[in-house]
């Protein structure tokens, strides 16, 4: 078996007490506060397999809450997130539920304000790492260890060589590129994993192009 860093063999640095329970965990609410956009007012968190099993013992709740107000998985906060998400007048529900998933180590994240609500998919894969499968009932692979950029656009010719246009002309470099759709002609979802992270002008020019609905990265 071939690693590409010895952070692939020892884990992340973290809270305990489990890289998959914890800091996987705190890792799948960061990207969703990101994805957001903005601290939300309130989160409801449903919890799968061996997560809903065992969340409070190996300190799943207090990692995804921690995640939830941008606290990396090494950030001392994890331990006090509850307390802190009440200063900030965050409410929080864990619902852990006995359905049938593909993987055990599963969370849904809905999280909201008095603007707009966001649901959100995701796995911890063990050794901290995670994938989002899901986000606003488009399905997705989205690893969270690299810059992306989300881009919600109508389903129309055009739209994918536009966005990688603007890309190429700013010399950014594609990692890895997805495109879902709930509906043929409808909404659809690109998702594009880049080397470096990309400065807000860069966005507000994608969200300008022709047919694109929202524009939304995630840093590094």
């Amino acid at each position: 078996m071939k690693f590409k860093s010895v952070f692939d063999i020892i884990g992340p640095v973290m809270i305990g007490p489990s890289s998959s329970h914890t800091a996987g965990a705190a890792r799948i609410g960061r990207v969703a506060r990101d994805l957001f956009g903005r601290q939300p007012k309130w989160a409801k968190i449903h919890l799968y397999g061996s997560f809903a099993e065992t969340y409070k013992g190996h300190s799943t709740d207090v990692a995804i809450v921690g995640g939830l107000l941008d606290y990396d998985t090494f950030d001392e906060r994890i331990k006090t997130s509850f307390e802190e998400a009440e200063k900030l007048g965050m409410s929080f529900e864990f619902i852990p539920e006995t359905g049938h998933v593909d993987h055990p180590n599963t969370a849904r994240i809905v999280i909201g304000d008095e603007r707009s609500e966001m649901s959100l998919m995701g796995i911890s894969i063990g050794g901290g790492k995670i994938e989002i499968t899901e986000l606003n009932g488009f399905p997705l692979r989205l690893s969270g260890n690299h810059p992306a950029i989300l881009v919600v656009h109508e389903d129309r010719s055009g739209c994918i060589a536009n966005v990688a246009n603007c890309l190429y002309k700013y010399d950014i470099n594609i990692g890895h590129m997805e495109v879902s759709r709930k509906e043929k002609g409808h909404m659809a979802l690109m998702v594009i994993e880049i080397d470096q992270n990309v400065d807000r002008a860069i966005l507000d020019e994608l969200s300008e192009l022709p047919n694109i609905t929202q524009v939304t990265r995630i840093a590094d």
